[in-house]
């Protein structure tokens, strides 16, 4: 079924900027008052939530036609701003589910997994979205619109996409009861060939003593 907002873009623009512009800044909002810390117990299943909104404003993105800017060139939008701190404060909430397997591009024969993290990830996206909003600010509404169209294809798209995999596997894990093997030991270093002995150098993390500190709750 196809979004029925697709149709008017043409007739009011306005309104389908307004609206990506606003989710954008809503999922920034939301994942910036999470990375505080202040409520750890709902962070996981908040963030599955605000991601899952998020691709869909990215898939509204991805079924329209490639957008062109009036200016052939992108203009300067000023130093980015830093994400260090928004990195690391997820990395020490997510701790020690951070690390997760991921595969690239499923379309390529024998795609080795990788380990990436979610709090690289959330920086990642955040990162790209907010250099969409600093052209929507300054009134580069077709600026903004064709960068969130094309970072989304080829940079956040995907790594929210992931990372939401990740987060969905976490909640099922934990709410099936299933023990999360694997973890410790699980780096962003390791690279495939270690794979074979990862789980013997592995610890037990059974989901269980994690329910608790991520918000999360067996069934």
């Amino acid at each position: 079924m196809s979004d029925p907002t697709l149709h008017n873009v043409t007739q009011n623009p306005d309104d389908f900027a307004v609206q990506i512009s606003d989710s954008v800044e809503s999922f920034i909002v939301a994942v910036t008052e999470v990375a505080r810390g202040d409520e750890p117990d709902s962070a996981v299943p908040f963030l599955l939530l605000e991601i899952s909104q998020l691709l869909l404003t990215g898939g509204r993105l991805g079924a329209h036609e490639d957008i062109v800017p009036q200016d052939r060139y992108e203009p300067d939008i000023g130093p980015e701003p830093d994400v260090d701190e928004l990195r690391e404060r997820f990395a020490t909430l997510l701790d020690p589910v951070d690390v997760y397997n991921e595969l690239f591009d499923p379309y390529v024969p024998r795609s080795a997994p990788v380990a990436c993290r979610i709090s690289d990830d959330l920086a990642d996206i955040v990162t790209d979205l907010r250099h969409g909003l600093a052209h929507y600010r300054a009134g580069r509404i077709s600026e903004a619109l064709w960068w969130w169209q094309f970072s989304y294809l080829s940079n956040w798209g995907p790594t929210a996409s992931a990372a939401l995999r990740a987060l969905q596997s976490l909640v099922a894990h934990v709410r099936l009861d299933q023990p999360l093997d694997e973890l410790d030991g699980l780096d962003t270093d390791s690279g495939a060939d270690g794979e074979e002995n990862l789980e013997e150098e592995a610890g037990k993390v059974m989901a269980a003593e994690i329910a608790g500190p991520l918000g999360l709750h067996q069934a």
